[in-house]
């Protein structure tokens, strides 16, 4: 049977999850930039809960954190997809690489600019309260 005449199965769905978290698994046990984006953003929680972020502040926190982490997923997937389709030097493939590298990089700027957006005027307000 084709996946399009499949009928829907709850134990399949439970399955794909499964396989989801595999790949979270596999993303924490192989990519050491994983681990990196991990640890800076128990940090950033850590700060939000002391600054006592708005629901607002914390709705863009969440969506920058997952932005990263999406965009580290597929870096990794079209890593794998490469290195599956030929391990010798191929343009093509190292031009996808570096894409999806850069990826990673543009939403790891773009998530730090927001969090210093949101997080220095909160900065400024802890300094003046202990310090003026």
């Amino acid at each position: 049977m084709s996946k399009e005449t499949k009928p829907f199965s709850i134990k399949d769905r439970i399955r794909s999850f499964g396989f989801a978290f595999q790949g979270f698994a596999h993303l924490f046990k192989t990519e050491h930039n994983a681990w990196l984006h991990l640890s800076v953003s128990v940090i950033v929680i850590g700060v939000g809960v002391w600054f006592n972020l708005s629901v607002a502040e914390w709705i863009v926190i969440i969506l920058c954190i997952g932005m990263v982490f999406v965009a580290e997923i597929f870096n990794t997937a079209i890593e794998h997809l490469g290195d599956a389709i030929s391990e010798e030097k191929n343009d093509m493939i190292g031009k996808a690489k570096d894409l999806a590298a850069a990826g990673v990089l543009l939403s790891t700027i773009v998530a730090v600019v927001i969090g210093l957006i949101l997080f220095i005027p909160h900065l400024i307000s802890k300094i003046e309260l202990y310090f003026f």
